[in-house]
């Protein structure tokens, strides 16, 4: 097996981080587990595939015992006890990662996934600044001149790393001149660089593991955990992850996902904004049982969302886990206190019903809204630092009612095919310049709320659905319209016509692929032909 890599990108630090003996790591990872990881890729199509045929997923029967025996996890690790805020964001440019640790939270998600563009440049800054962050002496100087530290007046936010999803490639470092697995690529960096300083000060390593579908994708993370921390010399079950269920298939499987993982897992997260975006992509040719309302219409507060979350908290604690809310995607304005102050009130009800229902913890997107979050889980909590202990016996979840889509309160209006349209070309425009996290309309877009925005439209197209608003049968003609006059849009609120041309044309004619309503065109993933749009370079021997 031979590795390569395109190039050294210009980032401070990084012929370091891509030294002989972390690329020759990062080789004996895919050597053990890339065919594996492959195989699990290919399966996922044909279950989908015979979910929405059935119109319907259920519990497996195979794994009876195992939601039926008695097992705990492993206990949870000091720095991992109190959880009750943690803020996400990327961990490239610096200056946001320092914010992070720095803003009063307990954890920091530290995310190379969806509020990330996977740039070779951005992934290796990212490495650059977690390793400093691991070591306290991350900094960063601005233009201007402004310094920015860490704090050492207060403790600093723990930092949980999400890697790549399963399915995302690395085309920056070819094996056998292959593409490598971006998870392994992510993963391998950090771990090689980072595990035995965070070992030795009980700060990890720590992870957030996304996207995955079935129990024996959560196996091969177990064995990749067990594998490094042997070759490394790390003690067993040192790594600690929490995993988000984020998509349908996953909702049916929390309990081994738990097993699975128990000498290493830390919780479960509820992924709330990919968790829709897998019931559309799951169910996207099965009928208007499965047509969801206008993104903006679906709440927490819907059935099929309430046995969701409901069902995690009870299964995290029954087997001694943390289960973690989800993020509000509403963000403030400094410049406008009446956008802040309706931000801070939508936060505040998201995380009291979080507290409420018995979560240990829960997300925020902005350091702004640290304080809310801990304060309202303070409230729940007291001096505990979780409330692990909380059983929810009353609590039944049916499969049934996890797949009640019909039930969800709200409409499909023509309104809300164009607020998907904008924003899902305004994001993937900002995502192919660098950055993957973007503010549109105060609230906080990532690449989960994006494939709502376009999986929707693909399938109101597919269903002929009529949008309640005019009437209007959702066309492949219609959308084209509305998407040439949001495109439009842009190009005046942009200006730059050399900044539109490089970003937002070639994300217009992505999501115009991507919407159009035809089997060929719906990719599993946007990010999947968005990141083949970044630029590449010829590939040189490592």
């Amino acid at each position: 097996m031979t590795i390569s890599i395109t190039r050294i990108p210009e980032v401070s630090g990084a012929q370091a981080i891509l030294s002989a003996e972390a690329l020759a790591f990062i080789e004996k990872l895919h050597e053990k587990f890339a065919g594996t990881r492959d195989e699990l890729l290919e399966a996922r199509g044909a279950r989908r595939q015979q979910f929405s045929e059935a119109r319907a997923i259920d519990f497996d029967p195979q794994t009876e015992a195992v939601r039926t025996g008695d097992w705990k996890v492993a206990e949870a690790p000091a720095a991992l006890r109190d959880r009750r805020v943690e803020i996400t964001g990327p961990a490239s440019p610096a200056k946001m990662a320092i914010n992070a640790l720095n803003s009063g939270a307990k954890v920091w998600l530290a995310d190379l996934e969806d509020a990330s563009t996977p740039s070779w440049s951005n992934v290796i800054d990212a490495i650059a600044n977690l390793n400093a962050a691991a070591r306290g002496d991350l900094s960063f100087t601005s233009p201007e001149g402004k310094t920015y530290a860490l704090r050492t007046d207060a403790p600093r936010a723990v930092v949980v790393v999400r890697p790549r999803g399963w399915h995302l490639p690395e085309n920056n470092v070819l094996i056998n001149g292959k593409p490598a697995i971006g998870a392994l690529v992510d993963f391998g960096l950090h771990f090689f660089h980072n595990a035995k300083v965070l070992a030795e000060s009980g700060q990890g390593p720590f992870y957030y593991l996304p996207k995955m579908e079935h129990y024996l994708e959560v196996r091969l993370w177990n064995e990749v955990f067990t594998f490094a921390q042997a070759e490394l010399g790390i003690e067993y079950g040192t790594v600690r992850a929490t995993m988000l269920i984020e998509t349908i298939p996953a909702a049916f499987q929390m309990e081994e996902f738990l097993y699975e993982l128990r000498d290493h897992v830390s919780g479960l997260n509820a992924g709330r904004w990919d968790y829709l975006f897998s019931i559309i992509k799951t169910f996207r040719e099965a009928g208007d049982a499965f047509i969801m309302p206008d993104r903006s219409a679906v709440a927490m507060t819907a059935p099929m969302m309430r046995a969701y979350t409901e069902l995690l908290v009870k299964t995290c604690h029954k087997r001694g886990a943390f289960a973690m809310g989800g993020m509000a995607a509403f963000i403030p304005n400094r410049r406008e206190p009446e956008v802040t102050a309706a931000a801070f009130a939508k936060v505040r009800e998201d995380k009291s019903r979080e507290a409420t229902d018995g979560f240990d913890g829960s997300w925020v997107a902005h350091p702004d809204l640290v304080e809310i979050c801990r304060e309202i889980f303070d409230a729940a909590l007291g001096d505990k630092p979780n409330q692990i202990d909380r059983q929810r016996p009353e609590v039944e979840v049916t499969a049934a009612q996890l797949l009640d889509v019909a039930s969800a309160p709200g409409e499909v209006t023509e309104a809300g095919v164009r607020a998907n349209l904008y924003v899902a070309v305004n994001y993937v425009a900002v995502w192919l310049s660098g950055n993957g996290a973007v503010a549109i309309h105060n609230l906080m877009e990532d690449a989960a709320t994006a494939e709502i925005s376009r999986s929707q439209i693909w399938q109101q197209i597919r269903n002929e659905v009529v949008a309640t608003d005019t009437g209007s049968t959702i066309t492949t003609q219609l959308v084209s319209t509305i998407l040439a006059e949001e495109v439009e849009r842009l190009r005046s609120e942009v200006g730059n016509a050399e900044q539109f041309a490089a970003y937002y044309q070639p994300a217009a004619e992505l999501i115009a692929t991507l919407t159009s309503g035809k089997d060929e065109d719906f990719a599993d993933f946007l990010t999947t032909p968005a990141y083949e749009l970044l630029d590449k370079e010829f590939v040189t021997k490592a």
